[in-house]
């Protein structure tokens, strides 16, 4: 006669059983997409990096991604998730995260992401600017993402966009820090700050806006505050990143 605690071991048996299986079929179709990309990725232009979701790690870096990190892809598999602490510059990644995270979590096949990012080596402390783009490489059986795969291209540091992207992305992780303070400002604030920061004169703006000077220093005050700003500069900065200039 078979025991309650005999049919209970036997049930955690079948069920440690089926998640040895399901792990390793998962190791095997990873293998297998690693190997189809690995075959071809050093002929691409680009570095391509294969990122495993389940580890939080790399997977593969093709040959000219660990000769620009100055390392090798044991070293980056064993630094898992804090690769990205040491190569990538973190203003950035918390700027694109959040679209790759959406990105994986949708169930569009086709569904990519671009993204600029600053990348610096073991050896030097300066970032270089890359233009990347990424997508869902591998899902599990379930649909849940296995493997994400990335190609990233260098900028020309000499090109005009780069000091443009560099300029976006400061005016963007502006907003981001400063979007609470701006939103506790009225329209008629946001009226002054714009004229302020375009340079008039609070005599220049009372005109404009049918005030009185002394209402437009108002105003003023109660921007610095809010704000906790101190500089034209400073006005100016809120004014760009906002589009009110």
């Amino acid at each position: 006669m078979i025991s309650e605690n005999d049919s209970v071991h036997a049930a955690a048996s079948a069920s440690g059983s089926e998640a040895n299986a399901r792990t390793l079929l998962q190791q095997n179709r990873i293998a297998y997409a690693v190997a189809e990309v690995a075959a071809t990725a050093d002929l691409h232009p680009g570095v391509t990096i294969i990122h495993n979701i389940l580890t939080d790690s790399v997977e593969y870096m093709s040959r000219q991604g660990t000769v620009l990190l100055q390392t090798t892809l044991p070293a980056l598999r064993a630094m898992g998730p804090d690769y990205h602490k040491v190569f990538f510059n973190p203003t950035d990644v918390a700027d694109y995260l959040p679209k790759i995270l959406k990105m994986v979590g949708s169930s569009d096949p086709s569904a990519v992401v671009s993204f600029f990012q600053q990348v610096r080596t073991t050896q030097s402390a300066e970032y270089s600017w890359y233009f990347s783009i990424t997508r869902v490489l591998l899902r599990d059986t379930d649909g849940s993402p296995l493997l994400l795969i990335t190609t990233a291209c260098p900028i020309d540091p000499l090109h005009h966009v780069t000091h443009k992207v560099s300029r976006l992305l400061e005016e963007n992780n502006f907003l981001r820090q400063h979007s609470a303070s701006f939103s506790t400002l009225t329209a008629r604030e946001r009226e002054v700050l714009r004229r302020l920061a375009l340079g008039l004169s609070a005599p220049e703006i009372a005109e404009e806006l049918f005030l009185s000077a002394a209402t437009v220093e108002t105003h003023r005050r109660n921007l610095r505050r809010k704000l906790g700003i101190r500089t034209s500069y400073e006005l100016t900065e809120y004014a760009r990143a906002f589009d009110l200039i």
